[in-house]
């Protein structure tokens, strides 16, 4: 304990005589230019940490499973937001083509060690690697995202979209409307 004291002292100490050292000699307008730059510059981060606390509290979520009328059982992240498979990525290899513009629409889900899954086999869950670097969250090795166009949760207006965009079953497959008999021929 004695060291560790010593040690903090030791540190403290030669923080100070270093900013006392000034050896670099900035004029009064440098000095005022920087200050400014610096605030921004905390003032950025504590803004970026306070934004990125909800959002990553948020994917610590997880998947689970939720009933649809028209499609069965579909996935959603925890809050309830669908969740779809792209049929122009691969699942063998894993990979993402949903780049750019496309990415505004359907926005990844990002994939997070420790996520809660209910309802769907944890051996189907896994995570690619996008072209950036970042995780994204797989289900049965396909890539899986949200939809913009789905504005409360629960909805499944990407199902279908372009004849590319299908909600994920519990199984990792693409969603199907059910069939039965709803007085309609079941449209």
């Amino acid at each position: 304990m004695r060291k560790i004291v010593l040690t903090l002292a030791v540190a403290a100490a030669a923080a100070l005589s270093l900013s006392a050292c000034d050896s670099i000699d900035l004029t009064k307008q440098d000095q005022a230019a920087e200050a400014p730059a610096a605030a921004a510059g905390t003032e950025t981060a504590a803004a970026a940490a306070t934004s990125a606390a909800p959002s990553a509290a948020a994917n610590v979520a997880g998947v689970k499973v939720h009933e649809d009328a028209t499609l069965g059982k579909v996935v959603t992240d925890w809050k309830g937001w669908t969740l779809y498979r792209f049929e122009k990525d691969t699942p063998k290899p894993p990979k993402s083509n949903c780049e750019a513009d496309c990415l505004a629409k359907w926005p990844y889900v990002p994939y997070v060690e420790n996520m809660k899954i209910e309802g769907v086999d944890q051996k189907l869950i896994g995570k690619v690697t996008r072209g950036d670097g970042s995780l994204q969250l797989t289900i049965n090795s396909w890539p899986a995202y949200r939809f913009a166009g789905d504005t409360k949760v629960g909805e499944t207006k990407g199902q279908g979209v372009g004849g590319v965009w299908f909600a994920f079953t519990p199984e990792g497959k693409k969603a199907q409307a059910v069939t039965g008999d709803s007085g309609n021929g079941g449209y």
